[in-house]
C-alpha cells in the first residue's frame, strides 16, 4: 500500500477500516539470492538497495527479534556529514544526500529535521582543528561555517558562556545536519523493501553458517536451515559473535552506549549541539523531550543497559555546557551495543570466507550511516566489489596500517 493524501482521505471515507500492515511478517523460505543478517536500519536498507538498484528481489532480512528491536530505535537519531577524513567524507555527504530525499524516495514519513549541527569550541586550539574540518568539509564541496561565540549565543542563547567552567567561543556549524525519527527509518526502509518482495523475517536467529568447501551457502537459524548463494553480516553489536561462527575473528570490541531522555519542555534548543570540553551531544525532539548522550560505559558488555557512574559522568557535562538543565528531571534511558573499531571507522567489505559479507565496526555513527551503509553495502554485495565512496572501510586495514583514524587518538575503541 502507498501512503498519499489520496489515501488518508479514502481511509477516512472508509472509517480507516482498509489499511494494510506497514510490511509483511514473512515466513522464511529454503533458497534465497541474499540472506541479509540484521533487521535493522542497515540490513533494512541494503535489502531495499539490493532491490531497487540492483534488480534482486528473492531477498530474506533475519531479525533475532523484533523490527528495530536493536541500534536502529536506541541511538540519539543526529545526522550530519561534518567528516575530515577524505576516506569518511564522501561516504558520510553520500548518506546526507540519501537522507536529504528518503521520505519520497521511501514513501514514509521519517521525520527527517535538517536543523543544523553545531561543534563548540573553547580555545584557540580547538577552533584551529574546527577551521581545518570546515576547510577540509568546502573542499571537498560540503558546506560549513565557523561562528564566534556572539553567532552561537544567538542561535542558542540557553549555553553556558562566560559563567561556565568552559567558556564558549565559537563553533562549526553544518546546517544540513539535524534529527530523524530513528524508529520511523527502520520501518519506512521495511515498508519500502516490502514492496519490492523483500521478505522480512522476525524472530529468526542465526545460529551458524552453511559452509561447502568452505564457501558460506546459508544460515542456520532457530526457525531451520536457509540456503543462500550469498549472505551479509550487517548487526552492529553482534558482530563479533556472529562471525565467530564463521571462524572469523575481527578487530572489533562491544561496548554500551547509554542515551537519555528528559521530560517534555519548551522550545529551547533549535538545533543539534555538541559540547567541545566533553563528549556530551543533545538536541530536543518534537515532543519538546531532551535527548542527549555522551561517553561509552567503557567495558566490553553485551546488554541493552548501562551503568549509573556513566549516567552521572554525562549529566555532569551535560550540566558544565548548559546549566540550566539541572532543573529537567531525566524521564528515561536505554543502551545500545557498539562494535567499536581500533581506528572509530566502520568496515564494509568481504570477508576472507567466500560468499559473506561484513558491514559493521560503526562505533558511534552508525545511524547517521543508514542510507549511505545500506548503498553502499548493496552495492558491495551485488558486484563484489566496493562502491567509491566507501573504498577505505576495508577489513585489511588493521593488516596493512592504513587505517581511518578520524580523531587520531589511537588504537583503543573506547578513546573514540
Amino acid at each position: 500500500m502507498r501512503y498519499s493524501a489520496f489515501s488518508l482521505f479514502r481511509e477516512t471515507l472508509n472509517k480507516h477500516r482498509g489499511w494494510k500492515p506497514t510490511w509483511r511478517d514473512a515466513t522464511p523460505k529454503s533458497t534465497y539470492d541474499v540472506i541479509i543478517i540484521g533487521g535493522g536500519g542497515h540490513g533494512l536498507a541494503t535489502a531495499y538497495y539490493l532491490a531497487k538498484e540492483h534488480g534482486l528481489t528473492n531477498i530474506a532480512v533475519l531479525e533475532k527479534g523484533w523490527l528495530g528491536s536493536g541500534n536502529i530505535g536506541r541511538n540519539t537519531t543526529i545526522i550530519r556529514s561534518n567528516y575530515l577524513l577524505p576516506g569518511n567524507q564522501a561516504f558520510y555527504e553520500l548518506s546526507m544526500k540519501l537522507w536529504e530525499g528518503l521520505e519520497q524516495e521511501l514513501n514514509y514519513n521519517a521525520m527527517v529535521s535538517q536543523r543544523g549541527v553545531l561543534n563548540l569550541f573553547h580555545s584557540d586550539g580547538q577552533r584551529d582543528t574546527y577551521a581545518r574540518r570546515a576547510n577540509s568539509m568546502r573542499l571537498h564541496g560540503v558546506h560549513s561555517a565557523l561562528l564566534d561565540a556572539d553567532e552561537v549565543r544567538r542561535m542558542v542563547p540557553i549555553l553556558g558562556f562566560e559563567e561556565a567552567r568552559f567558556p564558549i567561543k565559537g563553533g562549526l556549524w553544518q546546517a544540513r545536519g539535524g534529527t530523524a525519527r530513528h524508529d520511523a527509518v527502520a520501518w519506512g526502509y521495511a515498508h519500502a523493501a516490502d514492496m519490492r518482495g523483500v521478505d522480512i523475517v522476525q524472530n529468526c536467529q542465526v545460529t551458524g553458517f552453511l559452509r561447502e568447501g568452505g564457501r558460506v551457502v546459508g544460515v542456520e537459524t532457530s526457525r531451520g536451515k536457509i540456503r543462500a548463494r550469498k549472505v551479509g553480516m550487517s548487526v552492529a553489536g553482534s558482530s563479533s559473535r556472529v562471525a565467530a561462527m564463521a571462524d572469523l575473528r575481527l578487530p572489533i570490541e562491544s561496548q554500551v552506549l547509554q542515551a537519555f531522555v528528559s521530560e517534555g519542555i519548551k522550545p529551547k534548543i533549535p538545533c543539534v549541539v555538541t559540547y567541545g570540553a566533553g563528549h556530551f551531544y543533545i538536541s530536543q525532539s518534537d515532543k519538546g523531550g531532551l535527548v542527549f548522550g555522551g561517553d561509552l560505559d567503557g567495558y566490553n558488555s553485551y546488554a541493552q543497559r548501562g551503568n549509573l557512574p556513566t549516567v552521572e559522568h554525562v549529566l555532569e557535562a551535560g550540566m558544565s555546557m548548559m546549566p540550566s538543565i539541572g532543573r529537567v528531571r531525566m524521564l528515561r534511558s536505554w543502551g545500545g551495543i557498539m562494535d567499536m573499531t581500533m581506528d572509530g571507522s566502520p568496515i564494509i567489505d568481504r570477508t576472507p570466507v567466500e560468499g559473506l559479507y561484513l558491514n559493521g565496526g560503526w562505533c558511534y555513527g552508525g545511524f547517521k550511516a543508514t542510507p549511505a551503509a545500506g548503498w553502499c553495502f548493496a552495492h558491495l554485495i551485488a558486484r563484489n566489489e566496493p562502491h567509491p565512496s566507501a573504498a577505505a572501510m576495508r577489513l585489511d586495514r588493521f593488516a596493512t596500517g592504513h587505517i581511518l583514524n578520524e580523531n587520531g587518538r589511537g588504537a583503543q575503541p573506547n578513546l573514540h
